[in-house]
C-alpha cells in the first residue's frame, strides 16, 4: 500500500501590531489499496498454471483547519464532512452582548464553563459555601462570662461531692 502526503505550512507576521501567526497540517493524503469485489483469479490444473489479479482504487483525504474533512476516490466525487468542534477546544468561546449590560441583561454562564470554573475552585482550595463570622457564632452555644476564677472550681467541686453523697 503505497502512500502520498501533502503538508501545509502557513505563518504571517505583523511586526506594527507585534502579532504574529503559524499554522501547520496535513492537508492531503493519497494511498493507493485493494479495491473491495474487484479480483480474478483462475486456476488452471492440467497446465498447472494460476492467475490472480487484484483490482486497486486511489482513495483521497483532504483535510483543513476549519475542521472540513473530505474523503473518497480518485477520479470520482469526495464526500464532505464537519469535523466536531469540541475536539479542537474545550470551551466554545463567546463574547457578551453588553459588557455594561445589567444581570438581568447578561445570558446565562455555559454549562462547560461553569463546571470548568466550579473543578478550579475547588482545586485551588477555596470554599464556595463561605459563611460569615456572625453566622458562625449563631450556631455556637452562649458564653458565660466567669466572674472570678475560683468560683468555676467551687461549682465542679460542689457537684462532684453532692454527686458522691447521692451515690
Amino acid at each position: 500500500m503505497a502512500t502520498s502526503e501533502l503538508s501545509c505550512q502557513v505563518s504571517e507576521q505583523n511586526c506594527e501590531r507585534r502579532e504574529a501567526f503559524w499554522a501547520e497540517w496535513k492537508d492531503l493524503t493519497l494511498s493507493t489499496r485493494p479495491e473491495e469485489g474487484c479480483s480474478l483469479h483462475e486456476e488452471d490444473a492440467r497446465r498447472h498454471e494460476t492467475y490472480h489479479r487484484q483490482g486497486r482504487c486511489q482513495a483521497l483525504v483532504q483535510r483543513s483547519p476549519w475542521l472540513v474533512m473530505r474523503m473518497g476516490i480518485l477520479g470520482q466525487g469526495l464526500q464532505e464532512y464537519l469535523l466536531p468542534y469540541q475536539r479542537v477546544l474545550p470551551l466554545p468561546i463567546f463574547t457578551p452582548t453588553k459588557v455594561g449590560a445589567a444581570k438581568e441583561e447578561r445570558e446565562d454562564t455555559p454549562v462547560q464553563l461553569r463546571e470548568l470554573l466550579a473543578l478550579e475552585t475547588a482545586l485551588s482550595g477555596q470554599c464556595t459555601e463561605r459563611q460569615d463570622m456572625a453566622e458562625i457564632t449563631k450556631q455556637l452555644p452562649p458564653v458565660v462570662p466567669v466572674s472570678k476564677p475560683g468560683t468555676l472550681r467551687r461549682s465542679l467541686s460542689r457537684s462532684m461531692s453532692q454527686d458522691a453523697q447521692r451515690g
